[in-house]
């Protein structure tokens, strides 16, 4: 009833809630203010909630557990962009060739890579251009030997995360979760599957 008696209403905007505290987290919007800091990277924020959920970045808290793998996450839609790799859902369609990705930032970096000429990320070592940062900080490794990806299963490590990712699924059998009722190989996306599945059936 509150919100329809306008009794708490944005002067600024018109909006009404139910109580002066839902106010006073709106007008934030409006005004810019974020009271709420985080103490170890002072970053700032409109709501308490939103502290709260950006702290577990720091604490490493994962309350979000995916069902199919148990790999867990900080925040529900990371849980959710990751239950991509199991669907083979990929919603993000590239206007300039239709390819299609399962998220918004690896759409955008695939118009960058491939639709574009620009290469305005330069190495420190060797001068050469690169077309985003992660390609420059993958190629930086070359030159330095680092190699921050490591297997949680054995001693391997490696430059780049998709050669442990490869070695994840080659080695420890990780991430395999479409099997073929067939011959049993298993695919770690549905399409994948459906596509083998096809071969079998001789279409």
């Amino acid at each position: 009833m509150n919100v329809h008696n306008s009794r708490y209403k944005c002067t600024e905007c018109g909006k009404c809630f139910r109580n002066n505290d839902a106010l006073t987290v709106h007008r934030r919007r409006h005004s810019g203010e974020k009271p709420f800091e985080c103490t170890v990277c002072s970053k700032r924020f409109t709501t308490s909630d939103q502290l709260v959920k950006h702290s577990r970045i720091h604490s490493g808290v994962k309350p979000h557990k995916c069902q199919l793998c148990d790999k867990t996450f900080s925040h529900s839609g990371s849980l959710n962009t990751h239950m991509r790799v199991h669907t083979g859902d990929k919603p993000y369609k590239c206007s300039l060739c239709n390819k299609s990705f399962s998220q918004s930032s690896t759409l955008q970096r695939h118009k960058r890579c491939v639709h574009s000429n620009r290469r305005p990320y330069d190495c420190r070592y060797c001068g050469k251009l690169f077309k985003s940062s992660r390609d420059l900080k993958s190629h930086v490794r070359t030159h330095t030997g680092a190699k921050p990806n490591s297997c949680r299963y054995c001693s391997e490590r490696f430059t780049r995360p998709d050669q442990l990712k490869t070695h994840l699924l080659k080695s420890h059998n990780e991430g395999t979760w479409f099997t073929c009722h067939i011959c049993q190989k298993k695919f770690t996306q549905s399409g994948k599957l459906k596509k083998h599945v096809r071969r079998h059936e001789g279409l």
